[in-house]
């Protein structure tokens, strides 16, 4: 592309600082003449397809295994995998960076394909060599030792690498599959990436759902060295597979990132925060691209505009127009995406209580390790599956308001989307109190129950309570999910530029990495502060004499006030980019014409952000 930038000269046209937009569009064209097509997508497909299974089937039943063989406490178990949870989240983003940066999509799966099969090596090793984990001993036994700085650098490096696996992987599978099929004589290469898009979401859907069950059940009838070495193998196909058909794939180079250009705008506005900023109207004084409709930035948190300011053309600008440095020259560009990245954080931060309450993954496990599980007289729900009611119940009703109730609430509410974005998010927030009263509730009846018939002694005892009444706190968080995460993707693709739709999907990512890292954190202030004085834990290592009942209501406070928060965040936000297009007397229908032709585009590229997300909720739910 081109920029036009002066200052006291006459403009000039030239190269954009910027990597021309169509040159990986001229890399696939040229590779996809020998390479790509429909026979790497198995391998492809297949190498997600198996890393779900094998990562997502581990996470379940990992408290048990911290307390059983690392003698951990409750909530020493809960902020470590609280931590390797979020981390596991954040990875993918800087996948993404490294990917889009650096290395290339190919090589970062590559990468990330060895390091999760090191990662789940290792922690089968744990579980095979008696030497990495303490001596055994009975659970909440006082004369059990603790395990020693190896072997939990063993363990904890097992949990680093397989992180750094998913981040790899799970950044870059779908759009390297999507680089196959680019080819320029392609006449359906619409119609070949929507089955692929398909196939994809299918296959890694079904791969959670199985991890949430088949890999739990295993490690509950035949323990840990197979519970463990299942995933691993599982692993070794996926990395295989996906290597194996190396010499097949479109690889694409690595280009310029989105995230890098934000550091770009941030360092520049600093380095040139000295400077005086022209009239706000003034044009011809900044850097844009020759083409872009943005040639002077907005009036919003204006002291970024200085790091597009062209404030000495020779100095600033290379003879070809292109700026000498990145660091200290922006374009209004990438100044107007940082603006509405910034602009759409308090409400992104609103979501970051839901976050939290997803990541209680661990305390529904052990509520339902001491309940009774049975379905039938031999059969029993592995306790560590329960999440698999978040997961459906969040497919199912996606599935019922995209093709039921949407084309019903267009008719009544004559917005193209049915209810708002914000609207959908508010109702989220309130399933998500919803749910965490309901574990309250829950949680103090089962308390009662085994203090009633004595186990308030014995934490590995069974309640003479139905497990099932677990069901409905998962069904109210799965809606949660559908409501206020997928709600709040679509606003940012709604409200930010186009360029900016990776982050879209990264933004909810993130969100679950910081509520997962809270509750590492409060669990632990809250266990520290209930326990002065010679009283028990609300988060005691027995779960019969603790509080949990009194944590859930604590959670569900915090997150009433959030929902205020929110409201609050909307209110301050303003109207969204759908609520400016709705009808208007004011305004003539022709006005509108080519904004509704754009939201129409965006309506057809939301459903596959709708498949995306709701495949990324049912990770995080995983």
């Amino acid at each position: 592309m081109e920029v036009s930038s002066s200052s006291n000269s006459p403009s000039t046209s030239t190269s954009s600082t910027s990597t021309d937009p169509n040159r990986n569009t001229h890399e696939l064209q040229q590779m996809s003449k020998q390479k790509g097509g429909l026979i790497t997508l198995p391998f492809i497909i297949a190498n997600e397809a198996f890393e779900k299974v094998a990562s997502y089937g581990l996470l379940p039943n990992m408290i048990l295994y911290l307390m059983k063989d690392y003698h951990m406490t409750i909530p020493t178990g809960t902020s470590v995998l609280s931590i390797w949870s979020g981390v596991t989240n954040f990875t993918p983003i800087i996948g993404a960076f490294f990917s889009d940066s650096y290395l290339g999509r190919f090589w970062t799966i590559t990468f990330g394909s060895i390091a999760s099969l090191l990662g789940m090596t290792l922690l089968w090793f744990t579980a095979v060599f008696p030497q990495t984990k303490p001596p055994h001993c009975e659970l909440f036994s006082k004369d059990c030792k603790s395990s020693t700085a190896a072997q939990l650098s063993l363990l904890f490096s097992s949990f680093i690498l397989m992180s750094i696996g998913a981040g790899g992987i799970r950044a870059c599978s779908i759009s390297f599959g999507a680089d196959q099929l680019h080819k320029k004589d392609n006449q359906s290469y619409d119609r070949l990436l929507q089955n692929f898009f398909n196939w994809y979401y299918a296959s890694a859907g079904i791969s959670v759902v199985l991890a949430l069950t088949v890999i739990v059940y295993i490690q509950d009838r035949f323990g840990w060295k197979v519970g463990f070495g299942v995933p691993a193998i599982l692993m070794f196909i996926s990395a295989a597979s996906f290597i194996f058909a190396s010499s097949y794939y479109i690889k694409v180079n690595a280009n310029k990132s989105l995230f890098s250009g934000f550091a770009h705008v941030i360092v520049a506005s600093v380095k040139n925060k000295h400077f005086v900023l022209p009239p706000k109207d003034e044009d011809g004084c900044y850097h844009h691209y020759k083409d872009s409709i943005l040639t002077v930035p907005s009036q919003k948190l204006r002291f970024l505009n200085k790091a597009c300011m062209i404030t000495d053309h020779d100095k600033d600008l290379n003879p070809n127009g292109s700026a000498s440095n990145p660091w200290t020259l922006c374009t209004v560009d990438q100044v107007e995406e940082f603006k509405c990245l910034l602009k759409v954080m308090p409400i992104w931060s609103s979501g970051i209580m839901l976050g939290v309450a997803l990541s209680q993954s661990t305390l529904p496990i052990l509520q339902a390790n001491s309940m009774d599980r049975h379905i039938t007289s031999k059969f029993q729900i592995p306790a560590g599956s329960f999440g698999t009611f978040v997961v459906v119940s969040l497919a199912i009703w996606v599935g019922i308001y995209d093709r039921l109730l949407l084309p019903l609430l267009v008719k009544l509410t004559g917005r193209p989307y049915g209810l708002s974005f914000k609207e959908r998010m508010g109702i989220g927030l309130v399933f998500s109190i919803l749910s965490l009263a309901t574990s309250a509730i829950v949680e103090g009846i089962r308390r009662k129950t085994a203090i009633r018939e004595g186990l308030s002694g014995n934490p590995q005892g069974i309640v003479h309570m139905s497990a099932m009444w677990l069901i409905p706190q998962n069904c109210l968080l799965g809606l949660a999910e559908a409501f206020n995460a997928i709600g709040q993707t679509e606003f940012y693709y709604s409200e930010c530029p186009k360029s900016m739709g990776s982050i879209a999907t990264s933004l909810n990512g993130l969100c679950s990495a910081v509520g997962s890292l809270i509750v590492g954190l409060l669990i632990n202030i809250v266990d520290d502060i209930t326990k002065k004085g010679g009283r028990n834990s609300w988060v005691s290592n027995n779960i019969n004499n603790g509080h949990y009942d009194y944590y859930y209501w604590l959670l569900t406070i915090l997150s009433s006030i959030n929902l205020v928060y929110f409201l609050v965040c909307c209110w301050a936000y303003g109207p969204t980019a759908e609520e400016r297009l709705l009808p208007s007397k004011e305004v003539e229908e022709e006005e509108n014409q080519e904004e509704l032709k754009e939201l129409k585009e965006k309506e057809e590229e939301r459903q596959e952000l709708i498949k995306s997300q709701t495949l990324q909720n049912m990770m995080s739910s995983g």
